[in-house]
């Protein structure tokens, strides 16, 4: 299997195969409207617009499943992420990534690399844990999603090659982006 296998469902209900995006560098992330992530969007902007000429494509999968931070259906998550936050690269219908009905394509990303060790050396990260405990215990253990923003580095071949979690650095992201360049 390679990420070229997958099919992804856009907000329109229009189905779209990953060999779309085949020898692009891709950056997926599960996203959220209503997260205190939710800055992360323009980020993604910045590098989407930075690197777009290059080969680098950002796709976005809004997911409801932490915290319920994205209750509206795919087409309003889109046409929010549009208006808000000046989204230009993809962003699809909403999904699951974690649980019974995780996506095919989440599935497979979170089992192609390592999860790292959660962090708690930051306020935001130790607050971020003690929710995730709290709330979701099951998604601290094994290969699951913990939050939202949590991303995906895929190079030219489909491979995937690190992950990063919704705290992780932009720049160190970008840094991750230029070796693949």
């Amino acid at each position: 299997m390679s990420i070229y296998n997958y099919l992804v469902k856009k907000p329109n209900g229009e189905i779209l195969s990953m060999e779309t995006y085949r020898n692009k560098v891709l950056l997926i992330v599960n996203s959220a409207n209503h997260c205190e992530f939710t800055y992360q969007y323009e980020d993604l902007q910045k590098l989407y617009e930075k690197y777009a000429q290059q080969g680098v494509q950002v796709l976005s999968f809004p997911c409801n499943q932490f915290g319920a931070q994205n209750p509206e259906d795919g087409q309003t998550t889109a046409t929010q992420c549009k208006l808000q936050f000046g989204v230009s690269y993809p962003v699809f219908d909403k999904i699951n990534v974690n649980g019974d009905s995780t996506h095919p394509l989440f599935n497979y990303l979170k089992h192609e690399v390592d999860c790292p060790t959660f962090k708690r050396e930051t306020m935001q990260q130790k607050m971020m844990y003690k929710s995730i405990q709290e709330n979701y215990p099951e998604y601290l253990i094994g290969r699951n999603i913990r939050w939202n923003f949590t991303k995906f580095l895929v190079n030219q071949k489909g491979q995937v090659i690190k992950r990063f979690e919704p705290y992780d650095s932009f720049l160190d992201i970008e840094q991750a982006i230029e070796v693949l360049l």
